[in-house]
C-alpha cells in the first residue's frame, strides 16, 4: 500500500485560513433600540463608510427591562444626549488628524420615533460643532401618513 503524501496539506491550511479572513465580515453593532428606517426616494449611498459614526434612536427591543420610550445606542450602549459630546470626541481621537474634517454624523431614527428626542442628539451635535448630520434611510416610496 503506497502513503499519501502530506506535502501540499500546509498549503492547503493556510489557503482556506486566508479565504475566511479576507471573507469574514466582522460585527459592528448589536442593536438594542428597535431600527426600522423610513423609506426615501433620494437616497445617497456613504463614500467612506470608516468615516461614519453611527447614533441609533428607538424603542427598546427589551421592553419589560427598558420600557417603551425612545432611547439614544451609541455603539453597543445605552446614552443620553450629555453622553453625545464624550462619543464624538472619542470618535474624533481614533482618527487620524486629516480625516477628522471628514467625519460624518449618521443618526439612524426608527419610523415611529417623535423628533422630540432627535432634536436633543442635534443640538448637542451642534455644541461639539459635529456639523456634517447625515439621516440614515432605505430607498423606498414616501407615503403621508402610515409607513
Amino acid at each position: 500500500m503506497q502513503a499519501i503524501s502530506t506535502a501540499s496539506l500546509p498549503d492547503i491550511i493556510f489557503m482556506l485560513l486566508f479565504f475566511f479572513m479576507v471573507t469574514t465580515v466582522m460585527r459592528e453593532t448589536t442593536l438594542f433600540v428597535r431600527n426600522q428606517l423610513p423609506p426615501a426616494t433620494e437616497v445617497q449611498k456613504i463614500e467612506r463608510k470608516s468615516l461614519v459614526s453611527f447614533i441609533y434612536i428607538g424603542a427598546p427591543l427589551q421592553t419589560q427591562v427598558f420600557g417603551t420610550e425612545p432611547r439614544i445606542q451609541l455603539n453597543d450602549a445605552f446614552a443620553t444626549p450629555a453622553d453625545i459630546a464624550a462619543f464624538i470626541s472619542a470618535e474624533r481621537e481614533a482618527r487620524d488628524e486629516v480625516e477628522r474634517p471628514l467625519m460624518t454624523t449618521s443618526m439612524k431614527v426608527d419610523r415611529e420615533v417623535k423628533m422630540g428626542i432627535v432634536t436633543d442628539v442635534k443640538q448637542e451635535l451642534r455644541l461639539v460643532n459635529a456639523l456634517k448630520v447625515n439621516y440614515s434611510t432605505i430607498r423606498g416610496e414616501v407615503r403621508f401618513g402610515r409607513y
